[in-house]
């Protein structure tokens, strides 16, 4: 019975954490173009959430990427709209091929 209890408050605290976590990653959606990008300059790599459930690693260069990727443009949305950013990604594919 012990063993139950102590799985149900294993799981009930690792549900707090996770969500804790999750409210502390900034939302691109609640910022300005210019705050999101000045926050990718601060920090020169950080995780952004851009939707509801998904997230993104962002870039201010290639420095901050793993070999072999370098940084690519891509898109968030903000408060004013579409913002371009920098995000790592495989140099020799090209998306806008296909």
């Amino acid at each position: 019975m012990t063993y139950v209890k102590l799985g149900a408050i294993a799981a009930v605290a690792l549900a707090v954490a996770a969500g804790a976590a999750l409210a502390q990653r900034p939302d691109t959606r609640q910022m300005s173009c210019g705050e999101v990008r000045n926050l990718i300059a601060d920090t020169g790599g950080i995780v952004l959430t851009t939707g509801q459930y998904t997230y993104d690693r962002y870039v201010s260069s290639s420095y901050f990427c793993e070999r072999p990727y370098v940084a690519r443009p891509a898109y968030v949305p903000t408060l004013d709209g579409q913002c371009p950013v920098l995000e790592c990604g495989d140099p020799l594919f090209d998306e806008d091929r296909f």
